[in-house]
């Protein structure tokens, strides 16, 4: 009965697509080992790093799959519960759908000296590994946006969200919780984190806030001026931007700012687990990690890279990491989840899309 409600509640998530949406082979075509890497990290963002992973390992290549969150979850489950795992490794952004896999079974086991390293916060079981490190921010465009007007807090979003004439109107935006596995546990943290998080949802609904998916689009929608400003997106993602496009400013919010490390976990009996494991050691090791860095997936608010947040406050009283542990099943919870996402729907009853 605990398989098919575990498969049940995979199966009943939202889905964006319910196929991959990008597949590529990385590495030697002659290579002995070929590693199935699935993942909702955008290929030209983790792509990078495996490729620095393969320039050494000419016996390895990998079949990198990128998959909407939920629909990773919901393959990765019936991959579980079939005892059939079509991948080496999962790589997500949406870490409570990780614990969850880790807590049914669906994992293997690994240590190595690398993985020990991790704090106690970054590893569960011996089986969950959190490997980057990623603030969500707010993002605004510099052009259309006031240095007097930009929010450094959720209390200053409210407040330009609050008059009934407000030029923000329907010209903020933030993840789709429903489609973005991400989107549903930032907001889900906020809400546990935040005293600001009910009128948050109120000011969306009422000033037409537009929830949409995914980083990338919501981040070009303010450069190109579609948005004034973005509320709760990766870091990662508006770094990687903001080098291209100086008008793209980034704020760490000085309230609190929500840390995620994304989870790499192997899967119960994956037909490459060695080749898995030499990975996750990679991407753990000061070698990976500095790649990881380089790509903007590791990001330390007010040091070097990531001097291009704006950041107010020390990292002591700003950052709020979340942890891979348990407690992020209570954001899986079938009662749970439906109160949340009924409070979400009325937030914005009329789900706009980014244009």
């Amino acid at each position: 009965m605990r398989w098919l409600a575990f498969l049940w509640l995979a199966l009943a998530l939202p889905a964006a697509a319910q196929e991959v949406e990008l597949t590529r082979m990385l590495g030697p075509a002659d290579a002995a080992h070929t590693v199935v890497v699935r993942s909702p990290t955008d290929l030209s963002v983790l792509g990078p790093v495996i490729e620095d992973y393969l320039a050494t390992r000419p016996d390895t290549r990998i079949r990198y799959e990128q998959w909407g969150s939920n629909d990773l979850f919901a393959l990765s489950v019936a991959d579980c519960v079939a005892g059939e795992p079509g991948a080496d490794l999962v790589i997500s952004s949406a870490v409570h759908h990780m614990v969850s896999l880790v807590n049914e079974g669906c994992a293997s086991s690994y240590q190595s000296e690398e993985t020990a390293r991790l704090p106690a916060a970054l590893r569960w079981r011996d089986q969950l590994w959190g490997v980057t490190r990623e603030p969500a921010v707010m993002v605004y465009n510099r052009a259309r946006v006031a240095p007097d007007e930009v929010p450094r807090s959720r209390f200053a979003l409210l407040d330009l969200l609050r008059p009934a004439d407000s030029r923000f109107a329907g010209r903020v935006a933030t993840y789709d919780i429903e489609e973005l596995g991400v989107g549903f546990l930032l907001a889900f943290s906020d809400s546990l984190e935040a005293t600001t998080f009910g009128g948050l949802m109120e000011a969306f609904g009422r000033s037409g806030s537009v929830a949409t998916c995914c980083s990338a689009e919501i981040i070009d929608a303010v450069a190109a001026g579609d948005f004034l400003v973005a509320y709760n997106v990766l870091g990662s993602y508006a770094l990687q931007r903001a080098r291209r496009d100086p008008n793209l400013g980034i704020v760490a919010p000085e309230d609190y700012t929500l840390i995620l490390a994304r989870a790499a976990m192997i899967p119960d009996g994956a037909a490459e687990a060695a080749a898995a494991q030499d990975l996750v050691d990679f991407l753990l090791s000061p070698e990976g990690q500095a790649q990881l860095e380089a790509r903007d997936l590791i990001v330390r608010l007010g040091e070097g890279d990531g001097s291009a947040i704006e950041v107010s406050g020390t990292a002591e009283t700003l950052e709020r990491p979340i942890g891979l542990h348990p407690s992020l099943l209570v954001a899986l919870d079938a009662d749970k989840r439906e109160i949340f996402t009924r409070r979400w729907r009325d937030a914005f009853p009329q789900l706009m899309f980014a244009p």
